[in-house]
């Protein structure tokens, strides 16, 4: 029987405190489950030897950066070095429960999901963090519809395919789960464990919040109009247009019932309705042609393949493929010719 194979992710920022903690009990879930693993440290720019602790620890890779970059792009940076079918993704402050991980890997397979996110249903953080944690879930339940409670917890575990068109930037790694839903993957959810803070300071700030909403804005217009932008711009454009020409009848109205134009807003209101519909309509026409220049030079198609089904010889079942083994025999065929 194959042993599962997991890589875990941990992005840090001086954490001296709970990492060696920390990585001992990784070590400790993965060795009692017979599971082959690597752990990935991500430095994100420490100044209290985090990189070193990590260093010392037999068998971590380190990844260091040259200054604090933010957590997405640790993130970002440890699902590349990545290896194995499966990727864990924790916090390093301890707060994440290693001992969680192999019961989201049994869900995500009973269920055949891509990605299980996990939900820190009893939360040990202060009562304002939740608070904001709470009105900003609701905001994304609102505008990108994931479908999970808590997509801010960082203990989630997903298929090594989720990465491969995967971009990061900004804050998004809050958003992974919906960014992905967006490209067709399966997202589930299972409530964890969340133990307190023991050790070390928390990062989280009101800025990092406001940072969200707008990466999570964004994220909303992507989701919705990435493929024709057009349709929301240009749909304003043209609403904006018939506005323009309501006033402008009203003031046609105005004039010829000897009124003066000079004491109402009607003119005025028409020329400025008719300006912003021609901006829109032409900001929109423009935002449709760089997402298609996009789409052509990233050479990123804007769907998504689970696998690919080849028929079989005469007399044999059709054969099952993953999309990354579909891509090389594709590739090793288009070379053999």
């Amino acid at each position: 029987m194959e042993r599962t194979q997991l890589s875990v992710v941990i992005p840090v920022y001086n954490e001296t405190g709970a990492l060696t903690n920390l990585i001992g009990e990784i070590r400790s879930v993965c060795e009692t489950h017979n599971y082959e693993y690597e752990i990935i440290v991500v430095d994100d720019g420490s100044t209290d030897g985090t990189a070193e602790v990590a260093a010392g620890l037999p068998g971590v890779t380190v990844v260091c950066f040259r200054r604090n970059f933010g957590q997405t792009a640790a993130f970002d940076s440890g699902f590349q070095m990545a290896r194995f079918p499966y990727v864990v993704t924790m916090d390093g402050d301890g707060q994440n429960d290693p001992n969680d991980i192999p019961k989201m890997i049994a869900y995500l397979e009973a269920n055949n999901l891509d990605v299980v996110a996990g939900w820190r249903k009893f939360r040990k953080d202060t009562f304002g963090k939740r608070i904001i944690s709470r009105g900003a879930n609701l905001l994304r339940k609102m505008f990108l519809r994931d479908n999970i409670h808590d997509s801010g917890c960082s203990l989630k575990i997903f298929r090594r395919d989720c990465f491969e068109n995967l971009r990061l930037y900004g804050e998004m790694h809050r958003f992974i789960p919906a960014l992905l839903q967006m490209q067709g993957f399966s997202v589930g959810e299972l409530a964890v464990n969340h133990r307190p803070r023991t050790s070390g300071r928390s990062k989280y700030n009101v800025f990092r919040t406001f940072k969200g909403l707008a990466d999570m804005m964004l994220l909303w217009f992507w989701r919705s109009y990435s493929v024709r932008p057009i349709h929301l711009l240009g749909g304003v454009g043209v609403l904006l247009l018939v506005i323009s020409a309501l006033f402008g009848l009203r003031t046609v109205y105005l004039f010829f019932n000897e009124q003066k134009l000079s004491s109402t807003l009607e003119p005025l209101l028409t020329v400025f309705t008719f300006i912003a519909g021609l901006l829109f309509v032409s900001l929109g026409i423009l935002t449709d042609l760089l997402v298609k220049i996009y789409y052509a030079v990233e050479d990123v198609p804007y769907y998504s393949i689970r696998k690919v089904i080849r028929p079989g010889s005469v007399g044999e079942k059709p054969v099952t493929i993953s999309t990354s083994n579909a891509r090389q025999a594709d590739s090793d065929r288009s070379l053999a010719s």
